[in-house]
């Protein structure tokens, strides 16, 4: 059985006293990680001291994003050999937000879950149609082909070790969610894409996010799905309530 995985991913919001707050008033009251994987996907200045915040408990630090390379004239970047040496869990990569409006390709979030599995950092690897395509019934076929180019080039092992979170781009930030059954089926054809690559055990092995507007009033129906892990949130992991919230609905 694959266990639940829930990742707020903060963006960029919260000021570092906030983010210190959040951590120290959520840390003892995270659910054990033998039930869920608690995950905070912080500002990338703000991740030291809460990797010291949740030292011994079951709370888990994500990067939001990270480049490829370990070192180099890369200003404003963050490499995985430096997310690495402060102990940081996850990275986000992919998010639609990244694809847009930093030009972001599938050949370089490729290199980057390479370079996050070498340095030990699970990632946390983004798919998701527009609007547009939704309508012309190109969902399958565009989160498919993310799949692919993402997942190139790894083995089995490494694969089953990865997080894919599907969110459509419609429903991001928009209070719109696609509905839990809908939801499903697009998670159940990444996990049909990653078995025609990696064969049935890995497809069965991986876990499947659900993002956009997820919030404690839906979580609970969208975990119910055969084919949904977790969820990746954005705005209901900004409060202390609402993400506990979260975590307390996995049953």
């Amino acid at each position: 059985m694959r266990k639940p995985i829930i990742a707020g991913n903060w963006k960029m919001y919260k000021t570092f006293d906030e983010a210190v707050e959040f951590a120290e008033a959520v840390r003892e009251k995270i659910p054990s990680e033998d039930k869920v994987d608690s995950v905070i996907c912080a500002p990338a200045l703000y991740l030291p001291t809460l990797v010291d915040i949740a030292i011994e408990t079951d709370l888990a630090i994500g990067a939001q994003n990270m480049h490829f390379e370990n070192e180099g004239a890369f200003t404003g970047e963050i490499s995985p050999a430096q997310l690495s040496a402060i102990n940081v869990d996850y990275v986000i990569l992919g998010h639609s937000e990244r694809r847009e409006y930093f030009n972001e390709t599938d050949e370089a979030i490729n290199k980057k879950v390479k370079a996050a599995l070498s340095h030990g950092i699970v990632p946390i690897i983004c798919c998701g149609e527009t609007l547009e395509e939704r309508e012309a019934g190109q969902t399958e076929a565009k989160v498919s082909s993310q799949v692919k180019a993402a997942l190139e080039g790894f083995t089995d092992e490494e694969v089953k070790h990865m997080v894919i979170a599907y969110e459509p781009i419609w429903a991001i930030g928009t209070g719109k969610t696609a509905t839990a059954d809908d939801a499903n089926s697009v998670c159940g054809k990444i996990r049909e894409t990653v078995g025609g690559l990696y064969g049935s055990d890995t497809a069965e092995s991986i876990r499947i996010q659900y993002g956009g507007s997820v919030k404690p009033e839906n979580i609970e129906e969208l975990l119910s799905k055969e084919h949904i892990d977790g969820a990746l949130v954005g705005g209901a992991s900004l409060n202390v309530d609402s993400y506990l919230a979260l975590l307390n609905s996995v049953r």
